[in-house]
């Protein structure tokens, strides 16, 4: 495996002699977690493969197609032994500060306070302007905010589970 496979040299893995797997039998085929390349790589199999034979992946043409097609090549790049990224649905951060911001503002409008007090406490007293509030850009995003944390406790925190593609948030 040192220099990797060809298309006549494929991987032979034996799963149940990865350092640290944990392999499971269910009624639906076998599960494995390999830690590999700094990750854990969840792994669905018919059957286990006898010690010594070629895997090969089969990925399901379905809305999840581009997750799974990642995954795969994460988990590929781990037994090269390269760096594998980012997993494939984790959040920027940016995206992870924005939710944390919805949720806050959301909290805060859900407690009684006004859009004014909310971005005071989000944004510091310092930036919320004494006249013009009215038209003041944090106003503005004060109120994005929370109608994103809204739809996120309505459900829509189940978007976040999808690819980052198909939840895109550029509320602020």
């Amino acid at each position: 495996m040192a220099n990797g496979p060809t298309a006549s040299n494929p991987y032979e893995l034996d799963f149940a002699g990865l350092r640290g797997t944990v392999l499971r039998e269910a009624p639906d085929g076998w599960h494995a977690i390999v830690p590999l390349g700094g990750a854990k790589h969840r792994l669905w199999m018919r059957e286990l493969p006898r010690r010594g034979s070629l895997v090969a992946v089969e990925l399901s043409f379905d809305r999840n197609f581009d997750v799974r097609l990642q995954a795969a090549h994460r988990f590929w790049m781990a037994l090269e032994q390269h760096p594998i990224g980012r997993p494939p649905l984790a959040p920027s951060i940016g995206a992870q500060h924005r939710h944390i911001l919805a949720l806050r503002a959301t909290d805060g409008w859900l407690e009684g306070n006004s859009y004014r007090n909310i971005a005071q406490g989000l944004f510091g007293k310092s930036r919320i302007p004494d006249r013009g509030w009215k038209t003041h850009d944090l106003r503005s995003r004060t109120i994005r905010l929370v109608h994103q944390g809204l739809r996120l406790i309505r459900g829509g925190y189940r978007d976040l589970l999808r690819n980052k593609d198909n939840n895109s948030d550029d509320t602020t």
